[in-house]
């Protein structure tokens, strides 16, 4: 199904499918790409990403309810106080209603804890003390008594807002990373290597075995385990001395190449490694060095331009003996 979309997905973000293969001979290119696992190394951060922001969703709506919740307490606790005043300063000013004893209140609601036994232990987690909140100096409890009726449910679709970006973009980034797995291109001829890779921001680098100075095999503890690799490519002018710290990011994308995530990154230096023996082996330049150093070169003397310079040689000879 991804694959439907994938064409009209890579020429609306102007990604060519595949890039060209660099210098070299007719049929001796080889192309590499990053290994399953890797991709699935890649899912997997996507993954826990995903969790993680699922999750403090859950926790904000939990809170969000339950300040809701103690808002709406707060709110009726002041109402129920200001009428029980109200009532008692009209008892107090009309002396015909005389000391009447208090009506019978209605048998107190089960406490707190018997009303919130059945409720779900997660909201539990969340809930915060409100003794703070209760208080009528505390800012914050002032803001809750006179809070607009419009707070709450501003709020309330804002979360909507959230939970409805956040469906949204599930298919979305899986298929930038689908797509940027993908992205991965290794290209390896006779004369030189290319790399491609990026999405968004595309990158191609390209690297001359006349240049090629190292190549190394790099691999973590977690690359080990999925049965991955590095392969660094590294040229003249890559190594970390003499370096500007300033521009050391890009010094290393000018002189190193890195094969990542491959599976069969041995397979890969070897092939780098014995093509370059060849490579210097055959006395091949490169291509636009070759050309520049043929026209540069001086054209070869004749035989009357070398009879001149011997007598001019000859001369020089009899005229430094005559001086010494």
């Amino acid at each position: 199904m991804f694959d439907r979309f994938r064409r009209p997905l890579l020429r609306l973000l102007r990604v060519p499918p595949e890039p060209t293969a660099p210098a070299g001979a007719p049929g001796s290119e080889r192309v590499f790409r990053a290994a399953p696992n890797f991709y699935k190394l890649k899912l997997a951060v996507w993954g826990v990403g995903q969790i993680a922001t699922l999750f403090g969703i859950i926790v904000s709506l939990a809170f969000l309810a339950h300040l809701k919740e103690t808002a709406d307490q707060i709110r009726a606790e002041r109402e129920a106080a200001a009428a029980r005043a109200a009532e008692s300063a009209k008892s107090s000013s009309d002396p015909s209603l005389g000391t009447t004893p208090p009506a019978e209140t209605a048998p107190a609601p089960p406490p707190e804890r018997d009303r919130e036994r059945f409720k779900p232990r997660f909201r539990e987690i969340f809930r915060i003390p409100t003794s703070f909140l209760r208080d009528p100096h505390n800012p914050f409890g002032r803001l809750f008594e006179r809070s607009p009726w419009w707070l709450f449910p501003g709020i309330a679709t804002l979360e909507f807002l959230g939970i409805a970006f956040y469906l949204v973009q599930l298919p979305v980034t899986f298929a930038f990373v689908r797509l940027e797995y993908e992205s991965h291109w290794y290209i390896v001829t006779d004369r030189s290597l290319r790399i491609r890779w990026g999405l968004m921001t595309l990158s191609e680098a390209t690297m001359s075995f006349a240049n090629i100075q190292q190549v190394t095999v790099s691999q973590g503890p977690l690359q080990r385990l999925l049965g991955l690799a590095d392969v660094h490519v590294q040229s003249a002018g890559g190594g970390s001395g003499g370096r500007d710290e300033h521009n050391s990011r890009a010094t290393d994308s000018m002189h190193e190449g890195v094969f990542h995530g491959v599976a069969n990154a041995t397979e890969i230096r070897d092939l780098i490694l014995a093509r370059l023996r060849h490579f210097r082996a055959a006395g091949l330049g490169d291509p636009e060095e070759a050309l520049h150093e043929t026209a540069a070169a001086p054209a070869p003397l004749n035989d009357s331009a070398l009879d001149a310079a011997r007598a001019l040689l000859a001369e020089a000879r009899t005229l430094r003996q005559s001086l010494t």
